[in-house]
């Protein structure tokens, strides 16, 4: 599918914001600027400075216009954004990244598995342990559930590459909506084996426990990511509402 104009644009701005061409605290080039510059329609423009806005990079100011507001994060961190899959937030971060599927299994949901993760008892699953490495460090370990009529023919190979990648060029899924839980938990025997941890050291884990559902609204994937908490961020933008 080909990218928008206003997707063109917001990624050139968000690149020269990045890269210090608009300057940290300055005013970004005025509306009727950017409108030659890119030679758009303003709705574009205000569509482009938009998602700027919700990404955290900008804000708006009536009146006076947008000021860069974006500071960089250290990129030793491992910094979670949006629904994105393991290899794309390693890219985004700057990080090389390599998986390595420890287990793959298909299973039934039993009703305790099934009041844990909500997908109805007796679905049929694949169930997954993955271990996702940075820069060759073991940082991460997920438990995947996914739902099997959703995602067919799901196989070890491709959970070793992307299966996001698999779900949307293969499948054509549309991946829509992510709940995230985030939770500090102890570490476990498995976190201990296999993320090479001192217990001594780090005697819990970061947790992201999330609830994934497709454009049809049914939900295809249950997963509980599990990082080493020295290398994990988590990034969001939050806006007050007015409430006069």
């Amino acid at each position: 599918m080909p990218k928008t104009k206003y997707d063109s644009i917001y990624q050139d701005l968000k690149k020269k914001i990045e890269s210090d061409a608009f300057p940290y605290q300055e005013l970004l080039p005025s509306e009727n600027t950017l409108i030659q510059l890119y030679d758009c329609s303003r709705n574009t423009v205000r569509r482009a400075i938009s998602k700027l806005v919700t990404d955290g990079y900008v804000q708006t100011m009536q009146g006076k216009g947008v000021r860069n507001i974006y500071r960089p994060i250290d990129q030793t961190a491992f910094i979670i954004g949006e629904i994105e899959s393991f290899r794309e937030s390693a890219a985004r971060n700057g990080q090389l990244s390599r998986t390595e599927v420890i287990l793959f299994a298909e299973i039934t949901a039993n009703a305790t598995l099934a009041a844990r993760t909500s997908f109805p008892e007796g679905s049929e699953l694949y169930y997954l342990q993955r271990l996702h490495y940075l820069d060759d460090k073991p940082l991460i370990l997920n438990h995947n559930y996914f739902l099997k009529s959703a995602v067919p023919g799901l196989t070890p190979e491709i959970a070793e590459n992307s299966i996001y990648n698999y779900l949307e060029n293969e499948l054509h899924m549309a991946i829509i909506n992510s709940k995230r839980i985030m939770t500090v938990e102890k570490v476990t025997e498995i976190d201990e084996k296999y993320m090479n941890l001192n217990i001594n050291d780090y005697n819990c884990m970061a947790v992201v426990t999330s609830y994934t559902y497709n454009s049809e609204g049914v939900m295809f994937e249950y997963t509980q990511s599990r990082h080493r908490p020295d290398y994990f961020r988590f990034q969001d933008n939050a806006v007050r509402k007015n409430l006069l």
